[in-house]
């Protein structure tokens, strides 16, 4: 016979685990941090848990914190990377190959999953990053923000303010996602006949391109930026004379590409658009990051 309390506490896995990647761009810690906060909740005793009036809230709470704290230590962490650090990369949700088929450790993805988002949020304080997330993705109101911060409604409300002006300062007009995907369509195109010309003329002026090797395989160590270095550093890379294939796939919800080899994934490609030229390009290469794509 089933438990419906068991089955009300494990159906906010999904929750948890969407709420848990946008806090920490980071799927296998999202992962660990739900496990976590499970591991929490059983250890209390039956009475315990039936003193908690609204244990989803409860589960929410605890993840929040568990993922502030993870955030907190982050900056040391990143201190010890090599290279570049690019949140970890999704599939769509139905070429997930993460060992479960459980519908529930998949992130829905939507605007506030999308790389260029994910990287504005990296550059967000620990606070900031909660409360903006808390409140405006997953519409908590402040009071419960607070709580979870330990800070005042007021100040979390500043918090989320505070990161709303990033993300607007980091913003420009939408391309269409027509457009997007042409784009980077023709971006392969070019890439693999190793046209220069073709790709300085699909990358902007000021066009930013960031690898993540995680010290694992090879990658570059610095962003590379402006148009001309781009598309000089993509047509230099030895991909296709080495048996690999690039294959147009959707990366966090977005028209992306990625370079297989006897059918791995050794690298996820994303892209950020601004009207009719690629502004970002975002190439993750550390395999721990790339679970999820594995057949």
């Amino acid at each position: 016979m089933s438990d419906p309390a068991l089955s009300a506490i494990m159906s906010e896995r999904r929750q948890l685990i969407n709420l848990a990647y946008r806090l920490l761009g980071s799927l296998a810690d999202a992962e660990d941090v739900v496990q976590e906060t499970y591991a929490r909740w059983y250890a209390m005793t039956p009475d315990e848990q039936q003193a908690i009036d609204n244990p989803a809230a409860w589960l929410t709470k605890v993840a929040s914190r568990i993922c502030l704290d993870l955030l907190r230590s982050a900056r040391a962490r990143r201190e010890r990377y090599v290279g570049e650090w690019i949140p970890e990369p999704l599939p769509e949700t139905t070429e997930w190959h993460t060992g479960s088929a459980d519908p529930a450790d998949r992130v829905t993805l939507d605007e506030s999953v999308n790389m260029a988002f994910l990287v504005v949020l990296d550059a967000m304080t620990p606070a900031e990053r909660v409360a903006f997330i808390l409140h405006d993705v997953f519409r908590y109101p402040f009071p419960e923000v607070a709580e979870i911060v330990g800070r005042t409604p007021a100040a979390c409300r500043q918090l989320a303010s505070s990161s709303r002006r990033r993300i607007r300062d980091a913003e420009h007009p939408a391309a269409p996602s027509a457009r997007r995907a042409e784009l980077v369509r023709e971006f392969k195109a070019a890439w693999e006949a190793t046209d220069i010309a073709a790709l300085v003329n699909l990358l902007d002026p000021e066009v930013t391109a960031v690898a993540d090797g995680g010290g694992i395989v090879k990658a570059s160590l610095a962003p590379v930026h402006g148009g001309t270095a781009v598309a000089r550093y993509f047509a230099d890379l030895p991909v296709f004379n080495l048996g690999r294939t690039l294959i147009e796939r959707t990366v966090n919800g977005q028209p992306g590409l990625v370079i297989e080899f006897e059918g791995v994934v050794e690298t996820v490609i994303a892209f950020d658009v601004a009207g009719d030229r690629i502004t970002n390009i975002w190439a993750i290469r550390n395999p721990e990051k790339l679970q999820p794509w594995k057949s």
